[in-house]
């Protein structure tokens, strides 16, 4: 039997929901995916794995479990059981494939199927990861803006207030916790073909030597965006799992957005501080970026 992909709710922000249990497999380990119809949970995408799973409670009659990982699972066209992770074969979104959120619990949960689950979220840890989400985002906007000036040419690529797109185009690496965002960009042959440079020109210190000034370019950026209260939304274009998400940030300087398939903020007076770092890797080929929230 080939089970439906899985409605999700947490891109409205939701924590909490009832759905019935469609389907249970063993992982090995004493562990168990619980596969429910519907979900508030967010799971780790296995593509872009930049925001952690939700954890929480999943209840059935009665019975709370644990769950203590939320993956995103798929099973192909013939049924089966779900691949995870680096076992998937095909691309996400796949319209052959069903794309499944995989509570794991660790422990056998029963014959459950066809019962009603109670699906709660851990709020306290979703709004923390969601304040990195955010602000990683604002990040990309703001150092954008700051590092406009080292373009030496059009790289063919904006971001939505106009500026070149030096996240999009450098980014490496980007993971948040509850604590921070922390974003890599590497700043080597290919970003320079495109136009960007780190070295000194007759305008510009080299990109080490600027790391202050934009570091506090980029934090009075933030903190103005902050204090403007903006409003965050997330469009959905589907209910599914899969849906193709978009973040939205009305900023003072016009509406932002970028795709986005994590969970946010509903708007950025939720925050009371929103800094980040800048520095560079020991041999200087790498930029990061390590953004910190202070919720309200």
């Amino acid at each position: 039997m080939t089970l439906p992909t899985t409605h999700v709710s947490f891109p409205a922000g939701a924590v909490t929901g009832e759905s019935t249990v469609i389907a249970v497999h063993p992982l090995g380990d004493g562990r168990h995916a619980v596969v429910t119809g519907a979900t508030p949970f967010h799971p780790l995408d296995h593509t872009w794995p930049d925001q952690p799973a939700d954890l929480g409670t999943l209840t059935v009659d009665g019975t709370e479990l644990a769950v203590v990982d939320c993956l995103t699972g798929a099973v192909g066209p013939d049924g089966g059981t779900p691949l995870a992770g680096a076992d998937i074969p095909v691309r996400r979104g796949d319209e052959e494939w069903s794309w499944l959120v995989l509570h794991v619990v660790d422990t056998d949960p029963g014959d459950v199927v066809g019962r009603t689950a109670v699906l709660a979220v851990d709020a306290d840890r979703r709004a923390a990861l969601s304040a990195s989400h955010s602000g990683c985002h604002l990040l990309a906007l703001a150092l954008n803006e700051a590092l406009a000036p080292r373009w030496r040419k059009d790289p063919g690529r904006s971001d939505a207030l106009g500026h070149p797109d030096f996240d999009s185009l450098a980014m490496a690496t980007s993971v948040m916790d509850t604590e921070a965002s922390t974003d890599t960009y590497r700043l080597g042959k290919s970003l320079k073909k495109k136009g960007f440079t780190a070295d000194a020109t007759d305008e510009l210190p080299a990109l080490a030597d600027a790391l202050p000034a934009l570091t506090e370019a980029v934090n009075t950026r933030l903190a103005a965006w902050v204090a403007a209260d903006a409003p965050v939304r997330i469009e959905v274009p589907g209910p599914e799992l899969t849906a193709r998400r978009q973040w939205h940030c009305e900023l003072p300087e016009g509406g932002a957005q970028i795709f986005c398939g994590g969970t946010h903020l509903h708007h950025l007076g939720e925050l009371a501080e929103l800094r980040t770092e800048l520095r560079l890797s020991e041999d200087g080929t790498e930029l990061v970026a390590v953004t910190r929230p202070k919720r309200a």
